[in-house]
């Protein structure tokens, strides 16, 4: 139904939802731990960006996966604002692990830019188990990651910056993953 404006333009009436018609629209129940699409942020080098991309991984269903240092572990614990817990697992050795879970048939796509990228647009939603894998702030992904990868995906800008910081880019790459966007 559309309704006027007092500007004399026409706009469509907009429902907000309520927390009980989001409620039932979601998951019934929690995603399964290791599922289909994983979140690694392997080389992290702000704290607040992991608690961002947490609250991401919770919203699309992922697992996110960090390096074991305790003070990652208090960052996402500060940058926590979920009520429940999350799937969170902590890697030793990244080069290796992504080397393993590559020969176990899991799909490696990093967030890099390459000059083999496809632009994020391009992307296909996950059909297998992948790993989405994001570099360090400012160096991205080591080489010996590099390696590991199946694919790399790039956030075309328009703007002066080089980058997305991680927990922007990796949203918005878990989304499409995700088959949300």
């Amino acid at each position: 139904m559309l309704e006027p404006r007092r500007s004399g333009s026409v706009s469509p009436a907009i429902r907000v939802r309520s927390r009980k018609d989001l409620q039932a629209a979601r998951r019934r129940r929690p995603h399964a731990c290791w599922g289909h699409l994983v979140a690694a942020a392997l080389w992290p080098l702000h704290g607040t960006n992991l608690g961002t991309l947490l609250r991401t991984c919770d919203a699309v269903g992922a697992c996110l996966a960090v390096p074991p240092f305790r003070w990652v572990d208090e960052a996402i614990a500060r940058g926590n604002t979920l009520r429940r817990p999350s799937c969170i697992h902590r890697i030793g050795d990244p080069a290796d692990w992504l080397k393993r879970e590559r020969a176990n048939g899991t799909r490696i796509i990093g967030v890099e830019l390459a000059d083999e990228a496809i632009r994020l647009a391009d992307l296909p939603p996950a059909n297998r188990r992948t790993i989405m894998v994001l570099g360090h702030e400012t160096t991205g992904i080591p080489p010996e990651a590099l390696n590991q990868l199946d694919l790399a995906v790039e956030i075309p800008m328009v703007g002066t910056g080089h980058s997305l910081n991680v927990a922007v880019a990796g949203s918005l790459v878990l989304y499409k993953l995700a088959g949300l966007l």
